[in-house]
């Protein structure tokens, strides 16, 4: 793996670089001074959002940027293609721009002399039916999600942390909102917001909706006061706001937890957004005083959803110390036109995935469930074929492309499997210093000193990764360096599952239902046959993917056929798991649609319904479950001062 500069050396870089440009800057736009952005999303129903911003600026040159490069997205995914209408114009005067030819992302401007400031205006088409981050579907006619890189324009050559933004948000009538952004006032339906750098206001989403609740999570203590906790929560109806009083004490415990585990806090304050529909993207995006969650619209009152994503929340909130406060050096840039290297992302994501479960069993997920997901996590990471040619690094490398990748011979491409490869590449970590010291320490340890120390309002830290193997060290002397090097660098045949066993528990396979797999399966409307046959079928029988070398694929299925019968019978998601449980006695033989074409395929196969587990093994003590366990709560975490 490139090990990169040093953390010291990057920083001097860093510094350097924010004098040169800032200096740049002041000729061309006067970054010192206030811009003001005012977003009109009225129309959101309409997936329509109206934009205008006054800059200060002096004569000459200007060059425009709109964000590419959105941190937490590990992607170039800004969505340039639905800026439209826009007008440049200095007074009355209508301004021509230019597109640079190479930088999609840039518009060209000439500043006439005597002009102080420029007025932009233009429209933002939210895409109505589109996964993706940021970029993905974020309205409805009920509620929407604003995140702010979609709507601003910056004047090019100055830092984020340099400019300074005065934003405003007008919503549709009568709906109600949240955010970490602080408002300055509220006239009717327009809430203006306390002017922030630019960096903090990307950093600062909004969610607004007609079906609006806000439920303040604490803790609270009369003298030493921690600082306050809210989900905002907004929805495609009422109902589906009820959550359940379960429901809400695991949010208070995650609260709790998160402070056992760290022992500071760096923010003033912190904000969950819980957007609920089916109509919008479906994913999680982490902020350093705030989350962006997105779920289907009846999480809160169905209880397999709820336990589907019952790591979504915790997994965003472990963000705000590992990914915002600690950040991998790569990560750290200047603006949002700077390349991003996510090299360190199996840190960055993969460990924050492991804390996210822990921290969901800490806060109330019960243990038979957190078995089963991990269970199915192993499973599935154990069959990707992909593994005899990407390492797990290449994954995060490569993570700007993964992300858009299609479904289709996934496993052979592999994905971004540095989230749930994270999870038992950092269980073993954590079992190794628990084994190194007697139990003496724990991963626990190792959070508390490299994102812990005293609380601070939010800021970022980068690192390169031999600052973390030197805290590691610290906890429990090994050779990290060469452990993640054969885990992480080098083709691995398998998942690291040492950690498992060290836990005190192994994968096995039966025909008894995983409840999270289960769970998966009827939120998400598929079939996961792959610990059997290596396929992934949605539930109108089309084939996702296949796992080459296993069964399906060997008898000739390819994603994109569609299941039409099984054994002679009209295929349902029923039919076919009725008679995968039947192929110790009898073969499997499938017809698929292909294009125009009907085919047949036999399947060599006698391994029934395969469903994964975790047993226990005899001898070993349950690791595992101490892990999950709640830690103590002793004393509230300060806030910062």
């Amino acid at each position: 793996m490139m090990r990169g500069m040093s953390h010291q050396n990057r920083l001097i870089d860093l510094l350097a670089a924010l004098v040169v440009l800032a200096s740049g800057a002041l000729a061309q736009a006067a970054p010192q001074k206030t811009i003001t952005l005012a977003v009109d999303a009225r129309e959101a129903p309409r997936h329509i959002l109206h934009v205008r911003e006054v800059l200060p600026v002096t004569p000459g040159p200007l060059t425009l940027e709109y964000p590419k490069w959105i941190p937490g997205e590990h992607a170039p995914d800004g969505p340039i293609a639905d800026l439209v209408g826009i007008e440049i114009t200095a007074g009355k005067k209508k301004l021509s721009w230019t597109r640079d030819p190479v930088d999609m992302y840039a518009l060209k401007v000439e500043v006439p002399a005597g002009a102080n400031q420029l007025e932009v205006a233009f429209d933002y088409l939210s895409p109505v039916d589109h996964d993706g981050f940021s970029n993905g579907a974020s309205l409805t006619s009920e509620l929407g999600v604003f995140e702010w890189n979609l709507t601003v324009l910056y004047p090019a050559g100055a830092p984020a942390r340099a400019l300074r933004y005065a934003a405003s948000l007008t919503l549709p009538r009568g709906w109600k909102w949240g955010s970490a952004l602080e408002a300055s006032a509220a006239a009717g339906d327009t809430i203006h917001f306390q002017p922030v750098t630019l960096e903090t206001l990307i950093d600062s989403p909004v969610i607004a909706g007609a079906h609006f609740r806000k439920v303040a999570l604490g803790p609270e203590h009369p003298v030493k006061k921690e600082p306050p906790h809210e989900i905002d929560i907004a929805a495609d109806s009422e109902a589906a706001l009820a959550a359940k009083p379960e429901t809400i004490a695991m949010w208070k415990h995650l609260v709790e937890q998160s402070g056992a585990l760290f022992g500071a806090r760096h923010y003033q304050r912190y904000h969950f957004l819980l957007a609920l529909s089916d109509h919008i993207a479906h994913f999680g995006l982490e902020h350093h005083q705030s989350s962006d969650n997105r779920a289907p619209e009846r999480m809160l009152v169905d209880d397999d959803i709820n336990h589907l994503y019952q790591t979504l929340l915790p997994h965003e909130f472990t963000h705000s110390w590992n990914g915002k406060y600690r950040r991998p050096a790569g990560l750290v840039t200047l603006d949002y036109s700077e390349p991003m290297k996510g090299n360190l992302l199996w840190i960055y994501e993969g460990l924050t995935n492991y804390l996210g479960t822990v921290l969901a069993g800490r806060s109330g997920a019960t243990a038979d469930w957190m078995h089963d997901e991990l269970a199915e996590t192993a499973s599935s990471l154990d069959i990707r074929p992909g593994r005899s040619w990407r390492p797990l690094e290449d994954t995060a490398v490569a993570a700007q492309i993964l992300y858009g990748a299609p479904r289709e011979w996934g496993s052979w491409r592999r994905s971004v499997d540095y989230y749930p490869e994270g999870t038992l590449l950092w269980l073993e970590v954590d079992t190794i210093i628990r084994e190194k010291t007697k139990g003496a320490r724990s991963l626990d340890d190792f959070c508390r000193r490299f994102h812990g120390g005293p609380s601070t309002a939010a800021k970022v830290v980068p690192y390169e990764l031999p600052e973390v193997e030197k805290t590691l060290g610290e906890v429990a002397p090994y050779d990290w360096h060469g452990f993640f090097a054969s885990r992480v660098d080098a083709i691995t045949a398998h998942p690291p599952l040492a950690g498992l066993s060290a836990g005190g528990w192994k994968v096995v396979y039966d025909d008894q239902p995983n409840a999270s797999l289960e769970a998966y399966e009827k939120t998400r409307k598929v079939i996961s046959l792959l610990p059997s046959i290596g396929a992934l079928v949605k539930d109108d029988g089309s084939v996702i993917d296949v796992v080459p070398g296993r069964p399906a694929a060997k008898a000739g299925l390819a994603p994109g056929m569609k299941l039409i019968a099984v054994d002679g019978r009209r295929f349902s998601p029923t039919v076919l798991k009725d008679a995968l449980r039947a192929t110790p006695h009898t073969p499997l033989e499938l017809i698929a649609d292909s294009g125009e074409f009907f085919k047949t395929f036999k399947l060599a196969y006698r391994g029934g319904l395969r469903q994964p587990h975790l047993r226990r093994i005899d001898g070993k003590p349950d690791l595992l479950d101490q892990i999950l366990a709640p830690l103590p709560i002793t004393a509230p975490v300060a806030a910062a001062r």
